[in-house]
Parts: structure tokens; C-alpha cells; sequence
């Protein structure tokens, strides 16, 4: 079955380590995943890897993909460089297809007005209270939240990030996906079994 791609959001600062789970194992899963930067240069992510970007944002349109992954970057919090990715994320949850956003990016949605009325959580209530957005009370102190079609996180849970992902787009469920959430998660050996039994079959 062919699949719509999964796009990546790069720009300088990036935080590598809050969605390589995520995009590992949807590219396991068959899903191509395409990396969006501000333009079409190279990109420094916060330990130093340099991404040549697969497409411009301007050029992604939310009917051409199965979702917006948008990672944390020191540059949410430090400029408006990156609010034209928040404007992206509205357009693609407008159009009815899910956006993904961690850490830093939820600061970035939440001045964008996009956590007003979901639910969502982040790295602590008081750090996207700071934005001065509307959406306090829909805060929720969990690992994880998904709520009509966005994912929020904060940047010490990214495999419950990824979690929530391999849920919305189907990619895992039930116990297989309990199973792929322990093992990295809690390092369970015996989850092992489980995803054994489920690559088998």
C-alpha cells in the first residue's frame, strides 16, 4: 500500500534526540520521510549534524503528506524564525492532517494559537505559560497528549512522542504497540516476545 510521506521539520538547533524514534520506525513501517527546512540550505542541529533540507516549507502542501513532525530548537524560544512552521502546522491541522510537535515546539504552536482548545502538554505548564497563550487550562501533566489530530510532548519523552505517533497513523496498536513503548521505554526484555510474535506473523 502506497503511503503519503512524513515531514520532518529542520532548522538550526534542532534537538536530534526527540524524534529519531519516531522517524525510525515509521521508515520501517514504509513511510518515506522528507526533511522541510526554512529553505533549501544545510541546517546544524544542536549536536552538530549538518541536514541538507528535502524541501522548502513553501513548498509542502498538507494534502501531499500523512503528517508534520515539528522537533524542539533553541531558535522557538529565542526568535521568530521558525513561526512561519508554527503557520504550517495550522494549515495542516485546517486541512485535517496531524501535526507532531515536541518541546520547543509547543511554545511555538502555543503563540500560534493552536493549543487554545486541545489539550496538550510540553515541558512544564509555567514554560508555555510564558508564551501567554489562552490554552492554561487545557494543559495536561502526562508524558504524552493527542488530541484531534496534534501530539504535543515534552523534550524528556520522546519515545512516548513516538508512541503517540505509531498510534494516530495506525503504525502500531494494542499490545504490540504496549510492547515497542515498554522496550524502549522501560528497557522491558520481555516485551521482546510480544514484537517477535508480531513480526512473525
Amino acid at each position: 500500500m502506497s503511503r503519503k510521506p512524513v515531514h520532518l521539520a529542520v532548522y538550526d538547533t534542532l534537538a536530534d534526540w526527540e524524534t529519531g524514534h519516531a522517524t525510525a520506525y515509521l521508515a520501517r513501517a514504509g513511510y518515506e520521510i522528507r526533511t522541510v527546512g526554512p529553505g533549501r540550505e544545510p541546517v546544524t542541529s544542536i549536536g552538530g549534524l549538518r541536514i541538507q533540507p528535502s524541501c522548502a516549507l513553501d513548498d509542502v502542501r498538507p494534502q501531499d503528506s500523512a503528517l508534520l513532525i515539528l522537533p524542539g530548537a533553541d531558535l522557538w524560544d529565542t526568535s521568530a524564525d521558525l513561526a512561519p512552521f508554527a503557520r504550517k502546522a495550522r494549515a495542516f491541522l485546517d486541512a485535517g492532517v496531524p501535526v507532531a510537535a515536541i518541546c520547543g515546539a509547543t511554545a511555538g504552536l502555543a503563540r500560534e494559537g493552536l493549543l487554545d482548545d486541545r489539550d496538550h502538554t510540553g515541558a512544564v505548564s509555567f514554560y508555555l505559560a510564558a508564551t501567554g497563550y489562552a490554552g492554561g487550562e487545557r494543559y495536561v501533566d502526562a508524558d504524552a497528549v493527542s488530541d484531534r489530530g496534534l501530539i504535543t510532548a515534552g523534550p524528556t519523552e520522546p519515545v512516548a512522542f513516538a508512541r503517540e505517533i505509531f498510534r494516530l497513523l495506525g503504525v502500531y496498536e494494542g499490545e504490540v504497540l504496549d510492547a515497542w513503548y515498554r522496550l524502549f521505554h522501560d528497557s522491558d526484555a520481555q516485551a521482546y516476545a510480544v514484537l517477535e510474535k508480531a513480526a512473525a506473523r
